[in-house]
């Protein structure tokens, strides 16, 4: 640990001239953006060695010795971390006050494990014959290994020869197994955990490898497979790319937010810097959070299916929560970033700047989609309408900026603004959002530790913490999660998105409150009996169906009294049918696991 605090570190990291620092040590020549050199740590004599500003990082195409101003100060000049940062800062006229070190970093061995890993996984991609469809997959999607060093591709082969090369360099099994690099099996014994996949290594703000997302090359699930949380590692605290594109996102006064990995360096590919994405994941508060440290605008440019748009609205929200301001791009259909990108006529980058150019207003874009609906055009679909609006008015933050959604949605649906604002006000007190109950029940998760009562979702959770291998198959089953209530909700999305050879305590260090407590005494709980699993998973999801039916009854009842003669047999016969529903089996009566 370097005693320094993070927010000076990243000061001085984002102050330094790396061409003039590294400069003084290596015969720079401006080759294109980056400038060239012989490597100083092979004493190689060709211009094989690299500075690339805009990443702030150097790299050897030879010996593939690479890192930022710090790294480059530690290697070549000997130095530990916290004198190459203050030499640096120095350097760059920052003034860093003395102060005691506070010890070693007790995370440094797994910060080392990883970037071990890294270059080890990064190695066999490059040299390797087994890592062949690794490759070919990169050169399909218009990547050249050779050429992007800094993307940090890496390939996980069959076997156990990673955890023998690590070995070799020191790394014990209790630290892969900590870092999330191997898993333990029933028989005690470890493997690794990732296993034939195309590695892409997720960074801190910092730059250092924390995690690895991998891309399965053959048949089998899941098609992606993240690291685990570790002490090091939080996926809902950390966003892909952030630490390269913060000086871009500045630079722009704007966030472009993808979804995947291959969006993001898609767009890299085509010059777009200021892009990130979250990590597999629904987008989270501590996402958001993050990113409002660097801008104050956000764009989404998601895919434009019912799936993406209903990624959008929610992400939207979360941004909005913590005070950014968030425009929506959108892109043609059967069109996702990446594949945009990299298209030859009409893509590339010109075609993705003019789509965030195009982009407008959350709000704007969902009017335009309710109206493309019909929505817009009778009073029922009015009434409709504004429930789909009301929950981004509720997420805003900012006073004016509700003010002025209030005012459009009134223009839109041809009423007043105090009804709008009623409408919002009682909407909140009927169904408080999700965030303000979590937020309350921390506050009080202290003064009380809470008795875990019965509940579908508490049941599900319970399942799905000691059987993890139903928790795709729930997954499946429960694709909206809108009627789970909170603080039950978080915890069982994160759960359905863990694979089945993740350890539920992997989720304790991303809970904090009551939502820890719920999930402690429930991991604490005697495993469940097998033999009953489907009748307690189907029993839950029938409840929670007869939930989902019973907020639609709410809702025609509530609507009815707008609608027409027509328009409410309609929804009689709906009524009908839900209540009918209710009467019978059990939907999910059956569901037993195969």
């Amino acid at each position: 640990m370097s005693g320094i605090p993070e927010e000076l570190i990243e000061r001085v990291k984002d102050s330094a001239d790396m061409i003039h620092l590294i400069g003084e040590h290596v015969d720079l020549r401006r080759t294109g953006a980056d400038y060239r050199g012989p490597c100083p740590f092979h004493g190689g004599e060709k211009r094989n060695f690299a500075v690339i500003p805009r990443k702030q990082m150097f790299y050897c195409f030879v010996c593939h010795e690479g890192g930022d101003v710090f790294t480059f100060f530690m290697k070549h000049l000997g130095m530990d971390y916290p004198t190459a940062i203050r030499d640096v800062a120095k350097q760059c006229g920052i003034s860093i006050p003395d102060r005691p070190t506070g010890g070693p970093d007790p995370n440094e061995p797994l910060y080392n494990a990883m970037a071990l890993a890294g270059d080890w996984y990064s190695r066999r991609l490059r040299e390797s014959s087994d890592a062949k469809a690794a490759r070919a997959h990169l050169e399909k999607r218009g990547f050249d290994v050779s050429k992007r060093p800094e993307f940090g591709f890496g390939f996980a082969p069959r076997g156990n020869e990673f955890i023998e090369a690590m070995k070799s360099h020191g790394v014990n099994a209790d630290v892969l197994l900590e870092a999330g690099l191997i898993v333990k099996r029933e028989d005690d014994t470890t493997r690794p955990r990732f296993w034939n996949r195309l590695l892409i290594p997720i960074r801190d703000i910092r730059g250092r490898v924390v995690g690895f997302g991998g891309r399965i090359l053959s048949d089998g699930e899941p098609k992606y497979l993240n690291s685990p949380d570790t002490k090091i590692f939080h996926k809902g605290k950390l966003l892909y790319n952030l630490h390269d594109a913060k000086q871009g996102i500045r630079k722009h006064e704007r966030a472009i937010v993808v979804e995947g990995y291959f969006d993001v360096l898609g767009l890299l590919e085509v010059g777009v810097e200021n892009v990130v994405a979250s990590l597999g994941t629904a987008f989270t508060a501590g996402q958001a959070a993050l990113l409002k440290r660097y801008t104050k605008e956000a764009t989404i440019l998601y895919d434009s299916d019912p799936a993406g748009l209903k990624a959008t609205f929610r992400s939207a929200d979360e941004m909005l929560r913590v005070g950014l301001r968030v425009s929506v791009a959108t892109l043609p259909d059967g069109e996702d970033p990446d594949s945009l990108a990299r298209r030859g006529e009409g893509g590339g980058s010109k075609a993705i700047d003019a789509i965030v150019a195009d982009a407008i207003d959350i709000m704007e874009r969902k009017l335009q989609i309710l109206s493309l609906k019909g929505w817009l055009g009778d009073v029922a679909g009015r009434r409709r309408a504004l429930d789909k609006l009301v929950p981004t008015v509720k997420a805003v933050s900012d006073h004016v900026t509700r003010d002025l959604y209030v005012s459009r949605i009134a223009e839109a649906l041809g009423t007043t603004v105090e009804s709008i604002a009623r409408e919002v006000v009682l909407q909140t007190k009927r169904r408080p959002h999700a965030a303000g109950r979590a937020a309350s029940a921390n506050e009080s998760a202290e003064r009380e530790s809470p008795r875990v009562e019965a509940s579908a979702e508490r049941d599900l959770i319970r399942v799905l913490i000691h059987e993890p291998g139903w928790r795709s198959r729930v997954a499946e089953q429960l694709q909206d999660t809108s009627i789970l209530r909170e603080p039950e909700r978080s915890v069982l999305e994160t759960l359905m998105n863990m694979g089945q050879d993740e350890s539920a305590s992997d989720l304790l260090g991303m809970l904090d409150g009551l939502p820890r407590n719920i999930f402690q005494q429930l991991m604490d709980d005697p495993a469940v009996n097998e033999a009953n699993v489907d009748v307690i998973v189907a029993r839950s999801l029938d409840k929670l169906h007869e939930i989902e039916m019973d907020r639609e009854l709410e809702e025609i009842r509530r609507r009815m009294p707008l609608e027409s003669e027509q328009e409410k047999e309609k929804s009689l016969r709906r009524c009908d049918e839900i209540l009918s529903s209710r009467k019978g089996k059990g939907r999910y009566k059956g569901f037993v696991q195969v």
